[in-house]
């Protein structure tokens, strides 16, 4: 690995020389010149990026000509090939749909790679697909790789208020200078959308949901619209979140009623004015009747009749409305976890075409670890976006390295059952939330992924240098959900951590299907020992450090443990909210009869949004996974686990597994001081000595707590 100081600014598009001498030679036989046909402000950036990585990873000049001689690579999309000689059929062409097409060709004495697709941001990302083939050192010999996105809309949305603050930010300030905007473009915007591109994220929503009215007035229009036309090149929309009653806060109405005809007319005017200054504005994201903001129920009215009045006013320039599920309230249902799916499944079939209803991907609040949220496996008439974290809010924020494609990965995955026939059919698989989302499980014509932004003004971007992961990660599945999380996490090691000696070569990911491409597997043999090493331990820490911050905050289920306000720290005993569903003791419940939250049919009876044989499963206590336990039981200190503990000792068991590992993880890295640079080994050092002590804290806080309830079980 590469043992100069480096600050982490490049995120995964450190292009470094390829260290293999036989890849190497095999990628500079394969590339004697570059051709972009076109000239687009998108083909300009892909363009500039060949230019900008060929030369590094090559270690030779690499021309840039307007016509094909030798060996080329050509990177255009599909309409500008009739100039290089080069072409697709049409069938080729259809399938790609929004995808591109990388593939080796022969045109006579010519050879050559061809990169393409039917738009400029599909060949974009293409072509930093092509980047990460020779970054990783796959074998580029017969290439022939068709990739479309499962998701049309892969969205990064942002915590950033307009003072430049941001929500919880954990990597410094808003990225976006709103007072310095339209005049002066920050060159880092740009690199924002190349680290978008290069995953595939086509959307960013820049302010905080929870951010008042002034972003739909003129002045704040005109900053957006120098963003969008900074950010369209990279394939990336803009999309922004009103406050429902901004006809009010603006002082041009005294309501925002959306039965109101008047109400109607002034987003209908309001939408039009955005369109003028950004053509290709994606849409709205809504936070409304929810933690104090203004919505339809204010006035009387419903979810759909906001969502729907706003959708009309979007509807004839093409925009969406993302109406986020995140609600819940005491006069709804005592328990916190039925709310959302008791507001909106009576309202499934109501809604225009273009409105998603968002949903987060559990029922509560991006705990370290959630049952999949009951609406996925409800409503079928209506698309719904799915919500994931990036930003760690309650795993650690940017002090604790957590890889959060485990995470996801087991929420996208998991069964849904909708399709299983209820309580007297057969179970039936392949109901995942990911055929959900994307679409394909009902036929909706639209898909849609939101990821909470991690990123923030410091120099590494997200604060914590592994938090990047979490970036690259979402934008990987964002594209294809099918990719492992142990795959992308390689993936990105090999991309951010490696240099001229890294391993080179790789197995392919099974995906079921070839259409995909090359994935980073394991190093093989004849890979440099120093680089696999190192990579198979950053691996390590990694994979397991999801499940090891689970098991420091919140074992067997728990939720909710997090300190009142900034969510980091353990504080169980808290019960000083203003509302009885904001304190710790609400979700936990210990008593001296046990710990957890009954959901079961005995309980609250959550346990019946879910689908058989789900319903059953979390509805025994016997069957019930552990993980989950706690979140749908109240469960006696004296229960038996399948360890054959106590559940007083699972739990202390629990919580000493998760610091041992955080001790590992720190042994780890402290193995691999020389095999990484100097500069970021001593951040992620740093870093990892906070998180032991907060796992230390962690722990003896909750057993401390719990044992009070427990101390017969001592």
């Amino acid at each position: 690995m590469n043992p100069t100081g480096e600050d982490g600014y490049e995120l995964w598009l450190r292009y470094r020389k390829v260290g293999d001498p036989e890849r190497l030679a095999q990628y500079r036989s394969a590339i004697a010149s570059v051709v972009v046909p076109g000239e687009g402000p998108t083909e300009a950036v892909v363009r500039n990026e060949l230019a900008r990585a060929l030369p590094v990873l090559l270690d030779t000049p690499m021309p840039i000509s307007d016509r094909t001689a030798g060996n080329a690579l050509i990177a255009g999309p599909v309409d500008e090939l009739r100039m290089t000689g080069v072409d697709i059929s049409p069938a080729d062409r259809h399938a790609l749909g929004e995808g591109f097409l990388i593939r080796s060709y022969q045109d006579g004495s010519s050879r050559g790679i061809l990169i393409t697709g039917n738009t400029g941001p599909a060949v974009l990302t293409g072509t930093f697909h092509f980047l990460r083939l020779l970054q990783t050192q796959e074998d580029i010999d017969g290439l022939d790789i068709a990739s479309r996105p499962l998701i049309r809309r892969r969205i990064l949305t942002h915590w950033d208020n307009l003072d430049g603050t941001i929500e919880r930010g954990y990597a410094g300030r808003s990225l976006w200078h709103w007072d310095g905007l339209p005049a002066k473009i920050d060159p880092r915007y740009r690199d924002y959308g190349r680290a978008c591109a290069s995953t595939g994220i086509n959307g960013a929503c820049l302010a905080n949901v929870n951010a008042g009215a002034r972003s739909l007035a003129a002045e704040y229009l005109e900053k957006t619209a120098a963003l969008a036309d900074v950010l369209r090149p990279y394939g990336v929309r803009i999309y922004l979140s009103p406050d429902f009653s901004a006809p009010v806060r603006l002082g041009e109405l005294d309501t925002s009623d959306p039965r109101d005809p008047a109400v109607a007319a002034w987003w209908r005017r309001k939408a039009g004015e955005i369109y003028r200054l950004i053509p290709d504005f994606g849409g709205f994201q809504v936070k409304a009747n929810s933690e104090g903001r203004s919505g339809p129920q204010d006035y009387g009215a419903n979810h759909d009749d906001g969502a729907n009045m706003l959708a009309d006013a979007l509807a004839p320039h093409g925009g969406i409305v993302l109406w986020r599920a995140f609600v819940y309230g005491v006069d709804v249902d005592a328990d916190r976890a039925k709310c959302a799916y008791k507001e909106f499944l009576p309202l499934d079939g109501k809604f225009r075409p273009n409105v998603f209803v968002q949903a987060k991907n559990g029922p509560i609040d991006f705990q370290p670890r959630e049952p999949f949220h009951p609406l996925f496996g409800a409503m079928k008439e209506t698309p719904l976006a799915l919500e994931v974290q990036i930003t760690q809010e309650y795993l650690g924020q940017s002090m604790h390295l957590v890889y959060l494609g485990g995470m996801w990965k087991e929420v996208l995955d998991a069964d849904t059952y909708v399709q299983s026939g209820g309580h007297t059919g057969p179970p039936l698989r392949g109901s995942s939330v990911a055929r959900v989302m994307d679409g394909s499980l009902y036929g909706h014509g639209d898909s849609c992924i939101i990821g909470v932004a991690n990123t923030g003004s410091d120099r590494n971007w997200c604060g914590h240098h592994f938090a990047q992961a979490n970036w690259y990660a979402f934008g990987r599945l964002a594209w294809d959900h099918r990719l492992s999380a142990d795959a992308i996490a390689r993936e990105w090691i090999r991309m951010t951590w490696s240099g001229g000696d890294a391993p080179t070569d790789s197995a392919r990911e099974p995906t079921g299907t070839e259409s995909n491409g090359p994935m980073l597997v394991e190093a093989v043999a004849g890979a440099s020992a120093r680089g696999a090493v190192a990579q198979g331990a950053i691996e390590e820490m990694m994979m397991g450090s999801w499940e090891a911050c689970i098991n420091y905050m919140t074992p067997l289920g728990l939720h909710h443990l997090m300190q009142e306000g900034h969510h980091y720290g353990p504080d169980p005993g808290f019960n000083a909210a203003p509302r009885v569903d904001w304190n710790n003791v609400y979700f936990h419940r210990a008593d001296v009869e046990g710990l957890g939250f009954d959901r079961s049919s005995r309980g609250s009876r959550a346990v019946e949004q879910y689908h058989e044989p789900l319903c059953g499963q979390f509805d025994d206590l016997d069957t019930c996974p552990e993980e989950l336990l706690l979140w749908f039981h109240h469960v006696p200190w004296d229960h038996t686990m399948r360890s054959g503990r106590t559940l007083w000792q699972e739990l202390q068991h629990r919580y000493d597994v998760g610091v041992a590992s955080v001790e590992r993880m720190c042994d780890i890295w402290q193995g691999l001081r020389g095999h990484v640079d100097s500069q970021r080994h001593e951040h992620v050092s740093r870093r990892l000595e906070q998180q032991l002590e907060n796992a230390r804290e962690w722990r003896k806080t909750c057993i401390d707590y719990f044992g009070q309830f427990a101390r017969g079980m001592r």
